[in-house]
């Protein structure tokens, strides 16, 4: 293992090493992880919406029991059964405690679910801090590479046009665009 372990190793102080001599790709990793975190807290989202979604079926399904359960007491009641009646109170009974830990449930998915969309938001703004770096950096990389460009080939020789530069800051920006679009109708469907 110590040969593998070596090698993992260089190829990690390789990368260190890469990404310090190319800041503007180390910010695009980094943007990329929080979006990828975005997405992970918006499935949570919904995960927890579908969850608290079913619950709330639940409480009102146990609500009906205990509206059910209710009339069968006074039933009893007028029948002069006290033995149903007894029995009736303690089913009713056990659907309030069920009820009432539901409802505990319920608080329990709203607090995590404002929690998690807190956090969204959270991640969402770092994300557009380290994009507006990122866009920052390549600006200046782009800068510096167009000044050196100038003083090498002189005033009166013709300049280049990097064609493949702007079509690939093109592809990124079309890719920035298409992401927040899909985040966008991900927080219209979570708003429903």
């Amino acid at each position: 293992m110590g040969l593998f372990d070596d090698f993992s190793q260089f190829l990690e102080n390789r990368l260190e090493e890469f990404l310090q001599n190319n800041p503007h790709l180390e910010l695009q990793a980094l943007e990329e992880q929080l979006r990828q975190q975005e997405e992970d807290t918006l499935r949570l989202v919904a995960q927890l919406q579908r969850q608290e979604k079913k619950l709330e079926q639940d409480i009102l399904s146990t609500a009906q029991e205990v509206k059910r359960w209710h009339n069968r007491i006074e039933k009893a009641q007028i029948a002069n059964r006290l033995d149903l009646v007894q029995a009736a109170q303690e089913r009713e009974a056990s659907f309030l405690r069920q009820g009432n830990q539901q409802w505990g449930q319920m608080q329990g998915y709203e607090e995590h679910i404002q929690q998690a969309k807190e956090l969204y938001y959270q991640i969402k703004q770092r994300r557009e801090e380290v994009r507006a770096k990122a866009v920052q950096a390549e600006a200046t990389r782009y800068a510096a590479r167009n000044e050196r460009h100038w003083e090498t080939d002189g005033w009166n020789q013709n300049s280049s046009y990097d064609v493949d530069n702007l079509f690939d800051q093109l592809e990124e920006q079309f890719k920035s665009l298409e992401t927040d679009e899909e985040l966008e109708r991900m927080k219209r469907n979570m708003g429903k």
